[in-house]
């Protein structure tokens, strides 16, 4: 009901509803009378920090959507200054700590140890540093700084620790941040990047045959040799997430590359402080094929926007599937989505366009990333309020 909709969503019902059909191809973003100024100013206070998980398998787009995120935030991100490696990325709001940090052993020692003489990959539970990464995580939730483990991807052994201070909000993302129920409990949001097999068999081998002269023996071989400890230890956790971003093969054009996507965006109705994003009407069954006149696509583009259920639990769902050829463009697809956090109309095609050389921003996985960093910001402003 519209009672339930928070006041921002209802102001950008309405700005929908006289504005829909008022845009051309290549049309630029309306002007607002100086956008910078309608960015709400956020709490800076860091006692007690809002807490995100971000889950995803190694190449799955989490680094982008962190840079996404931090974005909508403003200041500058940059990685933590220690003099030496790190993977903390730190803003003025934010703190994105990568949770391969919590590895117990270094590359060396995951080929064989005394535990696991024939080796352990670092998605195995028995591979994490589970009782460190509770410590720190409640340690930063209740405001208290941490001296915190760093894995160095580039030599692959285990750093000394450092020092991280919280911010407003901060950010576990990795491949396990919901798997440890200590963990997982002081999690005020969380999110699984979901990608599904075929999709991540044509990302991996595109990479590998370009970069290392990989076949696609090779690529089938490396997936399949992660693939059980990714689904004992990994994959589960898309059944607990407050956010799935789902990314599939498209269904509008046969393709093997993984450059055409169908991408779902799924939001458990049980989130509370979070509103539910949807299409045009709260409740209905929209399957929506934007005016090409509008939304100009070489290939074609087609959303839908419905309820479903996930795992057993009622979810409210946006897909989309193809990508469009303009960006600036995505002002139309905005003013057809409601409940999206944002707070001023156009807010979401100027998120998109700024980060239009990220990879996805043509297609739904750089839109729905965008739109959960909406979400992180709502549940932020709803957790502090």
């Amino acid at each position: 009901t519209l009672q339930s909709i928070p006041q921002a969503a209802v102001m950008v019902l309405v700005v929908f509803s006289v504005g829909l059909a008022a845009f051309a191809p290549g049309s630029s973003l309306p002007q607002m009378g100086g956008v910078s100024s309608r960015t709400a100013v956020v709490s800076m206070d860091a006692s007690k920090p809002v807490v995100i998980g971000l889950a995803a398998d190694s190449g799955c787009g989490k680094s982008t959507f962190m840079r996404r995120m931090t974005g909508i935030f403003g200041g500058e991100s940059k990685l933590l200054d220690i003099g030496r490696e790190t993977n903390t990325l730190v803003s003025d709001m934010t703190t994105v700590i990568c949770l391969d940090d919590y590895h117990k052993w270094d590359r060396t020692g995951r080929k064989s140890n005394p535990e696991f003489p024939d080796g352990i990959t670092a998605l195995h539970a028995d591979c994490q540093k589970w009782d460190k990464m509770a410590e720190d995580v409640t340690n930063l939730k209740n405001g208290v700084a941490v001296d915190k483990p760093i894995y160095n991807h580039i030599t692959g052994e285990l750093d000394p620790d450092e020092h991280v201070e919280p911010t407003p909000i901060v950010i576990f993302e990795g491949l396990h941040p919901m798997y440890d129920d200590r963990v997982n409990e002081a999690l005020d949001l969380t999110i699984y990047l979901d990608i599904t097999d075929s999709v991540k068999f044509a990302w991996k081998a595109q990479r590998d045959m370009a970069e290392r002269g990989a076949s696609m023996e090779d690529v089938q071989a490396a997936i399949d040799a992660r693939k059980p400890d990714f689904a004992a230890y990994v994959e589960p956790q898309k059944a607990k997430a407050d956010i799935v971003i789902q990314v599939l093969m498209s269904d509008l054009i046969e393709d093997t590359t993984g450059k055409f996507l169908k991408v779902k965006y799924i939001q458990k109705k049980s989130v509370s402080c979070v509103s539910q994003p949807y299409l045009f009407d709260e409740g209905s069954k929209v399957c929506w094929t934007p005016n090409p006149a509008k939304l100009t696509s070489t290939d074609g583009v087609a959303l839908a926007s419905y309820d479903d259920t996930w795992f057993g639990e009622p979810v409210s769902v946006i897909e989309m599937d193809g990508k469009v050829d303009a960006l600036e463009e995505l002002i139309y697809v905005e003013s057809a989505v409601a409940g999206s956090g944002t707070k001023f109309y156009g807010e979401l095609t100027e998120q998109m366009v700024k980060n239009k050389e990220a990879p996805g921003s043509e297609n739904g996985t750089g839109l729905f990333q965008t739109l959960a960093s909406f979400k992180i910001r709502e549940a932020f402003e709803s957790l502090t309020a």
